[in-house]
This record gives structure tokens, sequence and C-alpha cells, in this order.
């Protein structure tokens, strides 16, 4: 079997069967393909023999070339899920990957922009943008990140099928797990503003969001436009378009949203993802009290 097909069949496996994300299956075939000689067969028996000592000292090369700690906690992931399906093709049912911890990560608190900012950059972008139809696009972008609490790969997975956008919305998440989410009239206005003045078709089976060529948009050119508009705006680096979902989830859940509802609403696997924001909430009404307590300014 050459290197070739184990890439291939792994990468099968993970679109496909496992339903992973084209960033997730990009990233593990990678690591597969770093993992495996370039210049020798492969087969699954010899993969599944790799163990726990043969793991570290993978890792331990690629720490040395410079790997941080979430870099490296994510190439064990790849790894350790690659072996796991390695050991079910060599027939060795019952085995899993090598048991190895990862680095220890320090969980950092999203952060959140204000509700005026949020805003502030979806006008931004549309201010800054070369055409009137891109700012337009720009901006219902934003508006679905902010207003409705999408991941930016789901907005720009939406399709000319969708429009026009109704009070609801279906949207397709990780693992191809489906929720509906509600629209604001001016997230709604706003996606509408776009298709009026884009200047491609928009039909039911192509990306609804589209480029400056009438590709599909980038997630890239999203990012950059809001690089853009964060300098104009004076706000920090931390201002980024998922910051706008975060805002989105810490805004909601500081109006009174209970934790159950918003797990709905950002389309969570486990309880667990949504309490961090909790967390986050707590920690703006201490940076409140602190700053309007007579107490902490004496």
């Amino acid at each position: 079997m050459t290197r070739e097909e184990v890439l291939a069949a792994w990468h099968d496996h993970l679109a496909h069967a496992r339903r992973r994300s084209p960033h997730t299956v990009r990233a593990y075939v990678a690591a597969a393909a770093r993992l495996l000689p370039v210049d020798q067969p492969a087969n699954w028996q010899a993969i599944a023999s790799l163990g726990t000592a043969d793991l570290r000292a993978y890792l331990a090369a690629r720490r040395a070339g410079g790997l941080s700690n979430p870099s490296a906690a994510r190439e064990l992931s790849a790894m350790k899920a690659f072996l796991a399906f390695a050991r079910e093709q060599a027939g060795l049912t019952g085995c899993g990957a090598p048991r190895m911890r990862g680095p220890r990560l320090k969980k950092g608190l999203p952060r959140p922009v204000t509700p005026d900012d949020a805003i502030g950059l979806a006008d931004a972008v549309d201010e800054l943008a070369a055409e009137d139809w891109i700012g337009a696009r720009d901006r219902a972008v934003l508006l679905l990140l902010y207003g409705a609490g999408l991941r930016i790969a789901e907005a720009l997975s939406l399709t000319g099928a969708d429009l026009p956008l109704g009070e609801t919305l279906r949207v397709t998440g990780k693992g191809s797990k489906q929720r509906i989410v509600p629209l604001l009239p001016i997230v709604r206005e706003a996606t509408a503003h776009y298709a009026a003045l884009c200047p491609w078709p928009l039909e039911r089976g192509e990306a609804l969001f589209r480029g400056a060529k009438g590709g599909p948009l980038a997630q890239g050119m999203v990012q950059k436009a809001v690089a853009r508009a964060r300098a104009m705006l004076g706000l920090p680096a931390s201002a980024t378009p998922h910051a706008l979902r975060h805002s989105f989830a810490t805004h909601l859940l500081g109006a009174g949203a209970d934790l159950r509802s918003l797990q709905e609403l950002l389309g969570h696997a486990s309880l667990g993802s949504t309490q961090i924001y909790t967390k986050v909430d707590a920690a703006s009404l201490l940076e409140t009290y602190r700053g309007a307590h007579p107490r902490e300014q004496a």
C-alpha cells in the first residue's frame, strides 16, 4: 500500500465517516503526512504498531522546531485519532490510540467587544470597502456573526437557497449538526441589501457570499476587512470576526439568557463549552465594579 493511499483513506474517513470540518480534515491529514516517511511504502499494521514512545519522539522533534503548546496539543490529538484509525484498519479491534497526555494549556477567556463596537465594526467594513456591494457583503457577514452567533465558516457556507432570510435560519455547524437560530430585522435587511447589490447571480446551489471574482468568499478576506476596520476605530487586535460570536453569547447571557438556550443557539455539543461565558460575564461585572465603586477609586 502506498503512502498516498493511506492518506487518501484517512482523508475520506475524516470527511465522510466522521464528517469533520474541512479545516480539521486538512490539519489531521497534514499531521499524518508528517508522520509517514515520504520514501517508504506504508501499511496499516506498521502504523498500528506505533506506540507512546514513538509519539513522544515525534512530538519532541516537532517541539524542537518551535511548535507551541496549543499546536502540540492539536498535533497529538490528530496523531492519536490517526493511530486509532490505523488499528481499526489493521483489524486490531478493541485497541485504541496510545495513552499520552498533551501539554497543559492555559485557558484564556474570550474577549468580547461592546455592543457599540460590534455594530461599529460592521459599519466600518462597509465604509472602507472599495465597492458598495463588497461593503454590503462584509457588513452582512459581521451582523450574522454578532446578531445570530454564527461561526464565520457557518456564515460563509450559506447558499442562495437560504434567500430570502426569514425570522429563523437553519444552520449546519460542526459535525454536520443542525440548529435553528432567530434572525433580527437588522441582519435580514443587511443580507437582503447585499443580495440586491451583488453583481453575481446567487443561485440556489452556489455560495451566498462571493469574492470579488465571483467565487466563494474566503475567511481571510473577512479577517482583513475587520483588521482595517478595527485599526480605524482604534480597537484592540482581539476584536476579530470570531470575537463577535463571543460577544453575541456574552451579551445574551448578561441580558438574562439561560445556559441551555445559549448552548442551543451556539451549537455547542456540551454545556461545558457554553459555561465559559459565565466566567466572561463575571469578569466584565468585576471590571465594571472596580471602575465604578467609590472604595475602589479611593
